[in-house]
């Protein structure tokens, strides 16, 4: 059986977002807080993670605004001024996939990586690969016209192949939701909406694998949570490259 979601699930209400006329938190007073923006993928990753891991009480978020950042972000909590970054132990640290395995290992709730080591090498090939399918499919997104570019159709192809190692699926490593799932969720997610609005490419045509993965992400609270209206997604993205 496909595991989905602790049976704990809490729901929270979200915090507002934190823009340049914003106080600061009471930072380094103990509290550990994830800082996000709500349309950031990689943000999304971590507060999957977080969220997977029952950890609302434990970890508290902390919503910040890119387009109107507190100058307080960069000078008092990290310096690279991006999120996401994870403040605990009075440390900051930051990068998304680095974070999600702190999460995992430094805090209690489900392991989002199993036990067999042949899953967890296949675990570090997936997520090295990640980097080179976020880049070969968003690169095909600011392209004009409608054809979608054959090293795109190949990455994603890249995932119905890797959906099929393990015939215990659906997810990326067999039956178990995992850290590997956490790190594509939130950009297939995007992309199933960007290819079909300015390409009219469906990308789960084809590919029974992925879709079903998709399918088994939506059961799943601690992912649905983190999921934002795909109307406002395509809007801010188009804003930002410059497309009508």
């Amino acid at each position: 059986m496909a595991s989905v979601a602790p049976t704990s699930f809490v729901k929270e209400v979200l915090p507002p977002v934190l823009t340049s006329s914003s106080s600061p938190p009471s930072i380094f007073d103990g509290t550990t807080r994830l800082y996000v923006a709500y349309r950031c993928p990689y943000a999304q990753r971590t507060w999957i993670a977080r969220n997977y891991k029952g950890l609302q009480d434990k970890i508290k978020l902390v919503a910040i605004d890119l387009e109107d950042r507190p100058v307080w972000y960069k000078e008092k909590v990290y310096p690279e001024n991006k999120v996401p970054s994870l403040e605990h132990n009075k440390e900051v640290k930051g990068e998304s996939l680095d974070l999600v395995k702190y999460i995992n290992t430094h805090f209690a709730g489900p392991s989002l990586l199993p036990d067999d080591p042949l899953k967890q090498e296949f675990a570090e090939e997936l997520l090295a690969y990640s980097d080179s399918f976020v880049k070969a499919v968003y690169s095909s997104l600011r392209l004009k016209g409608e054809e979608v570019p054959a090293d795109t159709i190949a990455a994603i192809d890249k995932l119905e192949e890797h959906l099929s190692k393990f015939e215990d699926g659906p997810f990326f490593l067999g039956q178990d939701f995992s850290l590997v799932d956490i790190a594509y969720a939130p950009f297939v997610e995007r992309f199933q909406i960007f290819l079909s609005d300015l390409k009219n490419y469906d990308l789960t045509k084809g590919r029974p694998k992925l879709s079903s993965w998709i399918e088994e992400l939506i059961k799943n609270e601690a992912y649905t949570a983190t999921k934002q209206d795909p109307q406002e997604l395509l809007y801010h993205a188009k804003k930002r490259w410059g497309v009508a």
